[in-house]
C-alpha cells in the first residue's frame, strides 16, 4: 500500500476540515455502492419496488454531492491549502462528481427494471451477460473507493486494468444481445432494455476508473488521465 503523508497543520480546524472532507467523500461512495447493488438486483428480479428505492436514493445522492462541494470549497477560501492538501481537495471534487454520475448511471438501471416489471412475461435471454457484468463493475467501483480509503495506488491500478476489462466484456455481451433479437425478434423490446443496462454499467466502470486515476494523482501528483496503462505503469515505476 502507498502511504500519503498529508501536511499536520498549527490549526486541529485545518486537519479536522481535511479529514472531515474524506470521510463524507467515502459515505457518499457506500451511499452509491448500496444504489448500484439495488439497481442490478431490481433488474434482475424485474422488482418495480426495489427499482423505485433507488430512484429515490438518487435524490440523497444529488443533496450529498452538492453539500461537498460547498465544503470543498470553503475549504479551499479559508485555508488555502497547497501540495497533497490541495490535491486531496481536488480530488475530492472530482470524485465527488463520478460518484453523482455512478448514481445516475444506477437510476438508469433501475428504469429499465421499472420497464422490464411493467412488461411482465419471461425475463428471456441476456441475464447471464448481466450478471457477469455486474458483478465485475460492482467489485472495480468497491476497489476504487478502498484505494482511496488507504490511499493505494495498486489497488487504484487494479481498478484501471479492471475497467479495460470491463469495456472488453461489454463488447461482448453487446454481441449476444444482436444474436438475440436476431433469433427472436419478439424479444427486442426486453432485450433492447437489458442492453441499455449494460451500456449503464460500462459506463459506471469509466467512472470507477477516474477515481481511481484520481487516487494515483493524490498521491504522487502525477495526472495520468487519458494515458494506457503501459504509460501509467512506466510512469509509476519512475516515481517507485
Amino acid at each position: 500500500m502507498d502511504s500519503l503523508h498529508l501536511d499536520q497543520h498549527i490549526s486541529h480546524q485545518f486537519n479536522e476540515d481535511l479529514e472531515l472532507l474524506r470521510t463524507k467523500l467515502l459515505e457518499m461512495g457506500g451511499l452509491v455502492e448500496d444504489q448500484l447493488r439495488d439497481a442490478v438486483k431490481a433488474i434482475e428480479t424485474a422488482d418495480g419496488g426495489l427499482a423505485e428505492k433507488v430512484r429515490k436514493t438518487e435524490d440523497e445522492v444529488d443533496k450529498r454531492e452538492m453539500e461537498l462541494d460547498r465544503e470543498s470549497i470553503t475549504v479551499l477560501a479559508r485555508r488555502q491549502p497547497a501540495a497533497s492538501d490541495l490535491r486531496l481537495v481536488m480530488m475530492v471534487t472530482k470524485a465527488t462528481r463520478d460518484l453523482e454520475r455512478i448514481g445516475d448511471e444506477a437510476n438508469k438501471i433501475a428504469k429499465m427494471a421499472q420497464a422490464l416489471n411493467e412488461e411482465g412475461g419471461d425475463p428471456g435471454r441476456g441475464y447471464v451477460e448481466l450478471r457477469h457484468l455486474a458483478r465485475n463493475v460492482i467489485r472495480i467501483v468497491g476497489v476504487s473507493l478502498d484505494a482511496f480509503a488507504r490511499y493505494d495506488v495498486e489497488a487504484a491500478m487494479e481498478v484501471v486494468r479492471g475497467d479495460k476489462q470491463i469495456d472488453t466484456e461489454y463488447k461482448t455481451a453487446v454481441r449476444e444481445m444482436i444474436t438475440y433479437m436476431m433469433e427472436d425478434p419478439r424479444a427486442i423490446t426486453r432485450v433492447m432494455n437489458i442492453m441499455w443496462a449494460l451500456r449503464a454499467l460500462e459506463r459506471i466502470g469509466d467512472h470507477a476508473r477516474n477515481i481511481a486515476e484520481h487516487v494515483i494523482y493524490l498521491v504522487h501528483g502525477t495526472d495520468v488521465r487519458h494515458t494506457s496503462i503501459s504509460d501509467i505503469e512506466k510512469a509509476l515505476q519512475q516515481k517507485s
